[in-house]
């Protein structure tokens, strides 16, 4: 059976990145108007964007429905992550990496659902080539997801 117990420690990792990127963006948008934003290297911007789809802008452009398509697969990812991390709640890499993977969903859910799009603040660039803005929520997702990926490899040997 489960330690529970050992499952809370894991549900604050995720509050915790739930609240990095929510403070971090709240202080975005205190700072600029959509659409501004602030060279701070000559590879790092600061910028105030709204993405309305998924990673890189996918299905941006789509007629509104992504919003409510990505908040729900989001939350039922978070659903399945709540199972693991009570299943698997001991082990802690594993563990750091679903929970920093829920933590960035839930971040942007909440994004979806006050300012119906997730906001973006982080432009790294080459010259003219912008990779997509993104942010915390982003981050923690995409260092959970490698982590993953790190372990099954790494459990597959």
């Amino acid at each position: 059976m489960p330690d529970l117990r050992k499952a809370w420690v894991w549900y604050g990792v995720a509050a915790f990145v739930v609240a990095a990127d929510q403070a971090s963006k709240a202080a975005i948008m205190a700072a600029f108007k959509l659409g501004e934003g602030v060279a701070l290297t000559g590879f790092f911007n600061l910028v105030f964007v709204f993405n309305r789809g998924a990673a890189f802008s996918f299905l941006a452009g789509a007629g509104g429905w992504q919003r409510w398509f990505f908040a729900v697969l989001a939350l039922a990812v978070s659903a399945y992550i709540v199972t693991l991390l009570r299943k698997h709640a001991g082990q802690k890499l594993m563990c750091t990496a679903l929970a920093m993977v829920m933590g960035g969903a839930i971040g942007n859910v909440v994004d979806r659902f006050v300012h119906g799009a997730v906001v973006d603040f982080l432009d790294v660039h080459v010259a003219d080539w912008h990779w997509p803005a993104f942010n915390v929520a982003d981050s923690a997702i995409c260092i959970g997801v490698v982590l993953l990926l790190w372990l099954q490899l790494r459990e597959s040997k």
